[in-house]
């Protein structure tokens, strides 16, 4: 077996093109959000908080109950054909809202943007044109595209609002829609074979043991919290912006663009000390703090220009920690094999987390107050402190996937029973039908040369 120490050129265009496809998606549901709260007030029904909560967290319900449904089409009827109704549907659901004279138009369309949930799609054809020791770089490339398109996203959508509005905002995503179904068709590969891959997809039958997992469960009330904070503070946060600090909605990215940016490069050095030196479980627990020390902040200071500013860069600083460190602690605790089913069951709490944060948010600012919206936001980090704190500190390891030629599972179960007891191998798991090894290590420690022998043995 030969180890490439480099992508091929195939896998990164493969890599390059479908992170764009899922960048050019992402900016049209997150340069809505710092915009779409000030829009909605001079429209129909824009009096009624609860249905700008809607507006602004109802594509997370339609996400929530597709991803996996449709990850799992992709798997019989062609990753393509998947991507292309995803992207069909959310360039429909933007032309209805950006056709809306009220809110009502606008949560339709935003529902019907939802049902493009072709993440799991994407993901899976990623794996398919992918060699296994190369995929993680290609996961990554992509996470690092959807971090970078936020980011953005918060800073040009209130600019492109001033320019085109937010009914051009919506329209225009509509067209990058488009244009990505032409990216996908010219600059895309087609995949020599399409499979399961057990660390990229959700697998039907290993939900039951990754709902019972409590570890995991940990993590996925955690990323439902943070989403649900995230997405219910921007029924305030715009409005504030303006009432509060008396910016018009134009110079809203002169808070936006140094909070991001800031926040950005602030979180990095955490997340190093946490990988490289195993302090996950600290580093962890100290942005799950800062998540609740902000939103509190934001409760007890929101008529406090600079105090907004201040919570929200604190948000904002523990957002991209946790966004960058809960994944890694899914792949660290989740069985070897399992991988993709637990990603699964995690992005199908961040979506739902979207969902109800907009839902609840709306609720509350429009019953009791906006500071209300916050509250909420803190209580829900309170708990999630509470379960980072009490949680086992996750394994030292990483996960290395390589390419094994064996011929059935009594093999592979060999396989797997011989590399599990090398130096430094936490736990392997051979999958026959793929092809793979899937194997849990410690970096620096295991031994590497002799796994190799073990899988090239008998090629």
């Amino acid at each position: 077996m030969h180890i490439a120490d480099k992508m091929t050129a195939f896998e990164k265009r493969a890599t390059v093109s479908l992170a764009s496809i899922f960048a050019l998606r992402m900016f049209g549901m997150f340069s809505i959000l710092p915009v779409l709260a000030l829009y909605a007030k001079a429209l129909p029904g824009g009096d009624r908080p609860l249905l700008i909560g809607l507006a602004l967290g109802i594509d997370g319900l339609a996400q929530a109950l597709l991803q996996i449904p449709f990850g799992l089409l992709s798997d019989r009827i062609g990753r393509k054909k998947v991507i292309y109704l995803g992207l069909a549907l959310f360039a429909l659901g933007s032309f209805i809202a950006a056709s809306g004279n009220d809110l009502y138009t606008i949560i339709l369309g935003r529902l019907v943007q939802g049902t493009g949930a072709m993440a799991a799609a994407i993901i899976a054809l990623t794996a398919d044109l992918t060699r296994e020791e190369h995929r993680s770089k290609a996961m990554a490339t992509i996470g690092i595209s959807i971090g970078a398109t936020f980011g953005a996203s918060m800073v040009l959508g209130p600019l492109l609002a001033e320019h085109i509005g937010v009914s051009g905002i919506f329209a225009m995503t509509g067209v990058l829609a488009i244009a990505a179904m032409a990216v996908v068709r010219f600059v895309v590969p087609d995949p020599v074979v399409s499979r399961v891959h057990a660390d990229a997809e959700t697998v039907p039958g290993q939900i039951r043991s990754v709902l019972r997992n409590p570890e995991l469960q940990r993590l996925n009330f955690g990323i439902f919290s943070l989403h649900a904070a995230m997405r219910g503070m921007f029924v305030v946060i715009p409005l504030a912006l303006v009432s509060v600090g008396g910016l018009p909605s134009a110079s809203h990215w002169t808070v936006y663009l140094p909070v991001m940016a800031i926040s950005f490069f602030a979180a990095v050095p955490a997340i190093i000390v946490a990988e490289k030196h195993a302090k996950m479980k600290q580093v962890f627990s100290g942005g799950v703090a800062l998540v609740f020390l902000s939103t509190l902040a934001m409760a007890l200071l929101l008529q406090n220009f600079v105090g907004l500013v201040a919570g929200l860069f604190g948000f904002f600083l523990a957002f991209n920690l946790l966004e960058a460190t809960l994944p890694s602690l899914v792949s660290k605790i989740a069985p070897a094999g399992s991988k993709g089913t637990a990603i699964g069951v995690y992005n199908t709490f961040q979506f739902f987390g979207l969902f109800l944060g907009g839902a609840v948010g709306g609720y509350l600012a429009q019953h009791l107050n906006e500071s209300a919206v916050f509250a909420f936001a803190a209580v829900l980090a309170a708990i999630w402190f509470l379960l980072a704190i009490t949680m086992r500190a996750p394994p030292a390891v990483r996960t290395r996937l390589f390419h094994v030629d064996v011929t059935d599972a009594a093999q592979g179960r060999e396989l797997a029973a011989d590399l599990g007891r090398l130096s430094g191998v936490v736990e392997a798991v051979v999958i026959a039908e793929e092809g793979v090894a899937y194997l849990k290590v410690r970096m620096g420690e295991w031994d590497e040369t002799g796994a190799l022998q073990l899988m090239n043995r008998g090629t």
